[in-house]
């Protein structure tokens, strides 16, 4: 198995959603192929409308034949592994570019670097990990001081500092109660810790804003933890939001069950315009895909 990267574009032509699958063509199939079963980096282009840099990480499972289109292949990931990074990664750092892979024997940057998809060497991969994720303890600890999501019955014998250190940031993002920590501050970031459809911001002495993160499509219905998939909520309208009391169309009009016992009142808890307050980078938007599961699987209409 080997690392790769897919250059993805938010406005891109084809098929996308890279949190479930990546659609490529035919000719990408032999090189794509060789990253089955491992982890791949989405990498947006700087030549793209949106932030550029490295941007995510994900699993990929398998690769099948778009049954759409005879030509092209889809890149299937595992939806629970793909997570955005909390900061993106540019190509071009002060020291250099950051994957290093890409510079030839004269140092300067190869025509690789125009590759939609290209594998990325363990150095390359872990070092765009780390900066994406730049927390300074790599292995949080419970309160008891017990590394959290390390599994002492499958422990080896120690092996050399690098492989450990790769594995212990592996283990990282993998753990659901990290990986819950770094949505929760990717939504409060886009949403300014300002709940999306009652507009209240309430932080307390210690700093820590009140509002949830909230999957639209839950994690155990293989919702990922993606900015698309997320709303900034506060306590009540979250546990509403859940049952299937709230929801939203696609375009962010808010709509309340008429299971619920008291629609007056919820009408004055919710924003006046009777719509959801977007994030400010329209990029960020709950998208209309997580939008209609929630609706069509959730909601009581």
């Amino acid at each position: 198995m080997t690392k790769g990267l897919f250059i993805h574009r938010a406005d891109s032509v084809y098929n996308d959603r890279p949190a479930e699958y990546y659609q490529f063509p035919k000719q990408y199939w032999g090189r794509a192929s060789k990253f089955v079963g491992d982890w791949i980096i989405y990498y947006e282009p700087t030549k793209s409308r949106a932030n550029p840099g490295y941007k995510a990480v994900a699993r990929l499972e398998k690769i099948i034949p778009d049954p759409t289109t005879p030509t092209m292949y889809l890149a299937m990931m595992d939806p629970r592994s793909f997570l955005e990074f909390e900061v993106v990664v540019p190509f071009k750092r002060e020291n250099g570019i950051v994957e290093t892979g890409l510079l030839n024997a004269e140092g300067k940057i190869s025509g690789r670097a125009q590759s939609a998809i290209r594998p990325l060497s363990d150095d390359d991969f872990s070092t765009i990990i780390n900066l994406g994720f730049p927390d300074d303890e790599i292995l949080p600890r419970d309160e008891d001081g017990t590394d959290y999501n390390i599994d002492q019955s499958v422990a080896d014998e120690p092996a050399d500092f690098v492989f450990n250190q790769f594995r212990n940031r592996m283990d990282y993002v993998s753990s659901r109660k990290v990986r819950s920590q770094i949505f929760r501050k990717n939504i409060l970031k886009a949403y300014d810790s300002r709940c999306a459809l009652t507009g209240f911001k309430f932080i307390n002495g210690g700093g820590r804003a009140e509002v949830e993160a909230a999957h639209i499509k839950p994690v155990e219905h293989d919702g990922p933890d993606m900015l698309g998939n997320g709303l900034a909520l506060s306590g009540t309208v979250h546990w509403m939001f859940d049952r299937g009391l709230i929801t939203l169309t696609d375009d962010l009009d808010i709509m309340v069950s008429r299971h619920v016992n008291d629609v007056d009142n919820i009408w004055q808890l919710l924003n006046n315009s009777k719509k959801a307050t977007p994030p400010s980078n329209s990029l960020d938007r709950p998208h209309p895909y997580f939008l209609n599961w929630h609706r069509e699987n959730c909601f009581k209409a």
